[in-house]
C-alpha cells in the first residue's frame, strides 16, 4: 500500500500488498518501506530457524540437500559460501534479459511476502534486498529457465548480486557485479545466514512480479478495446440493442453488463441512440456479441486478478517457519497451478476478443457490409486505402492466438524425477507479454480505422464519450491520401493507449473492476 506521508513509497506490510503497489515499485521507481510488524515478524521467523538449528532438528535445505539430494544430510552452517553456492549453481538461465520493470517486480513480490515471517531470511539480508530497490540496482535476469515450480533460475540471477557475483545496472547504467553495485552506493553486502540461500531462490515470486505487470496492462487494454468498439460502433452504424440493460438482463453473462455500460456510457449522448439510426437489424456477431466476447475476457481477468493477490498475501516458503507455533512446516505452496490455469484461461479469452476485433476491422472495410468505400478508400483515389492494413491485422491474430494457446502440462521430469511436474507460469507469462503487445496494436488499427470509418459516414452527433475519444485520437490517424507510411500512425495510437494515464479520465472500467 502507498504510504500516505511519502508519495513516492509504498509500505510493505503483512499480507497488504496488492498489483497495484507492484506496479508502483516496478514502473515508476517508488521505494519500499518495510512496517514495524515486517521488520518484527522477520526478526521471529529467523530467530525461531535459529532456534530449531540449535535443537537438531532436521530441516530441509539447511541440513540437508536440495532437490534430489535432499537424502544427502549436510553440516547446519552460517558460513555464507555454503549459502552462496546454492544460488551460484542455479542461477543458470539463457535467453533475453528480463526489463528492468519485470526484475524489480519480481524482487518487489519477494519482498512483500518476507514480510510475512514464513521464511526465515536474515533481517540483514531482507533489508539488502530493499537496498537493492531502493537505490536502483537492477539485476541482469534472463527469462529463459524457470519451469514455475519455485522459480529457482531467476531469483538465483537476482540473488547472485548479494553475494558479490552476478550482472547489475545502478540507476540504469553499465553492467557491474553485485559487490560493485553496493560498492557503488556506499553499502556492504550483507552475510548470509543458513537458509538465506534456499529463502531467496525458492519462491515462484519471479512469476507473480510477471504476472501482476501483465494484469496490469491487461486492465488497461480492456480499457483501449472498448474504446475502439464503441469508436467502431460509431463506424460502422451499430445496432446498440444488445447492449441495452433490457437485453443484457435477459442473459446476464459475466463481464457482460459491465462492457455494455462502459460502452454505452461513451456512446450516450449520439445519434445512434436514436431509434432508427442503426444500419441493420442485426449486426455481425463480432459486432453484436461484442460485450458478451470482452466480457468474458474481463471475468478472466477479475479470476486472475484474484490468484495473484492470493500469492501476494500468502507465503510459498518451503520450508515454512511458523514462529507463533514455533514450528518448521514442510510443504508444496511454491507450486502456482492455480495462477496457471487462470492465467491460460485469460490468455485463451484475449484470443477471442482478438478474433472478434479482426473481424470487426474487416467489416469497417467492406461496401456490403459498412456502406463506406471498399477499403475505406478516398473517393477517386487508387481505391488502395487500407487494404494492405489487413494483412497486418491478420498477421497480429495469428501471433495473438499462438502465444494464446496454453504450453503442454508435461515436461521433462528433472532432479531424479522427484520434481516431476510444472505449472510452467513463467514462460506462459512471458508469451502472454508478447501477447498484451499485438492486443494494443490490433486495438491502435481498429481505432484507426473506425475513426477513417467515421470521417466517410453522413454526419453525425456523436456520444460525449466516443467524440473526445476522436478528438484526442484523430489526429493520430493517417490522412488520405496517404502522406505517411500508416505504421507511424499505428505506433503512435499504440503508445497513446498504452499510457496508464491515456483512457482514466474516460471513465472506462475503473480501476478494481
Amino acid at each position: 500500500m502507498t504510504d500516505h506521508s511519502d508519495s513516492q513509497s509504498v509500505l510493505l506490510a503483512p499480507g497488504q500488498t496488492g498489483i497495484a503497489d507492484i506496479e508502483r515499485i516496478a514502473l515508476t521507481g517508488h521505494k519500499v518501506l518495510l512496517s514495524a510488524q515486517a521488520s518484527a515478524n522477520i526478526e521471529a521467523g529467523h530467530a525461531c530457524l535459529l532456534h530449531h538449528i540449535a535443537a537438531g532438528a532436521t530441516i530441509y535445505g539447511v541440513n540437508t540437500g536440495l532437490g534430489a539430494n535432499v537424502d544427502t544430510p549436510r553440516q547446519p552452517s552460517t558460513a555464507s559460501a555454503q549459502q552462496h553456492s546454492i544460488i551460484w549453481a542455479r542461477a543458470s538461465g539463457a535467453g533475453p534479459s528480463a526489463t528492468n520493470a519485470q526484475v524489480r517486480a519480481m524482487m518487489a513480490v519477494r519482498l512483500a511476502r518476507l514480510t510475512l515471517g514464513r521464511s526465515g531470511i536474515s533481517p540483514a539480508v531482507a533489508t539488502a534486498l530493499a537496498t537493492m530497490l531502493n537505490n536502483n540496482i537492477t539485476p541482469v535476469v534472463p527469462l529463459v529457465g524457470a519451469l514455475s515450480e519455485g522459480d529457482l533460475a531467476p531469483m538465483a540471477h537476482i540473488a547472485s548480486i548479494l553475494t558479490g557475483k552476478g550482472h547489475a545496472s545502478v540507476a540504469g547504467k553499465g553492467r557491474v557485479s553485485g559487490a560493485e553495485a553496493f560498492a557503488q552506493i556506499g553499502i556492504p553486502l550483507p552475510a548470509l545466514g543458513p537458509k538465506d540461500g534456499l529463502t531467496l531462490i525458492s519462491t515462484n515470486s519471479a512469476s507473480i512480479g510477471l504476472a501482476c505487470l501483465n494484469l496490469g496492462s491487461i486492465h488497461r487494454l480492456m480499457r483501449a478495446h472498448i474504446a475502439a468498439l464503441a469508436l467502431s460502433c460509431e463506424g460502422f452504424c451499430a445496432n446498440l440493442s444488445p447492449f441495452q440493460p433490457g437485453s443484457v438482463h435477459l442473459r446476464p453473462a459475466s463481464g457482460q453488463m459491465e462492457v455494455s455500460y462502459a460502452l454505452l456510457g461513451l456512446l450516450d449522448g449520439g445519434t445512434l441512440n436514436h431509434e432508427g439510426s442503426a444500419r441493420r437489424l442485426q449486426d455481425p456477431i463480432s459486432f453484436r456479441s461484442a460485450a458478451s466476447i470482452a466480457g468474458g475476457a474481463l471475468e478472466s481477468l477479475q479470476q486472475a486478478q484474484r490468484a495473484v493477490e492470493l500469492e501476494l498475501s500468502s507465503s510459498d516458503d518451503n520450508p515454512a517457519i511458523v514462529a507463533e507455533t514455533n514450528s518448521i512446516i514442510p510443504n508444496g505452496n511454491f507450486d502456482p497451478t492455480h495462477v496457471a490455469v487462470a492465467v491460460d484461461a485469460l490468455h485463451l479469452a484475449l484470443a477471442r476478443v482478438a478474433a472478434a476485433t479482426g473481424e470487426r476491422i474487416m467489416k469497417m472495410m467492406s461496401p456490403s457490409l459498412s456502406g463506406l468505400p471498399r477499403f475505406l478508400a478516398e473517393p477517386g483515389g487508387d481505391g488502395t486505402g487500407f487494404a494492405p492494413v489487413q494483412k497486418t491485422v491478420a498477421a497480429l491474430v495469428a501471433e495473438i492466438v499462438h502465444d494464446a494457446t496454453p504450453l503442454p502440462p508435461v515436461v521433462i521430469p528433472v532432479a531424479e524425477r522427484v520434481e516431476d511436474y510444472a505449472s510452467l507460469l513463467f514462460p506462459a507469462l512471458c508469451h502472454g507479454k508478447r501477447l498484451i503487445s499485438r492486443m494494443y496494436e490490433l486495438s491502435a488499427i481498429e481505432i484507426m480505422v473506425a475513426v477513417r470509418a467515421i470521417v466517410l459516414r453522413p454526419p453525425v452527433c456523436l456520444g460525449a464519450g466516443t467524440q473526445a475519444l476522436l478528438d484526442r485520437l484523430g489526429s493520430l490517424c493517417p490522412q488520405l491520401p496517404l502522406e505517411h507510411p500508416v505504421a507511424d500512425n499505428i505506433a503512435l495510437l499504440t503508445q497513446a493507449i498504452e499510457h496508464p494515464d491515456f483512457l482514466a479520465s474516460f471513465g472506462i472500467l475503473a480501476d478494481g473492476e
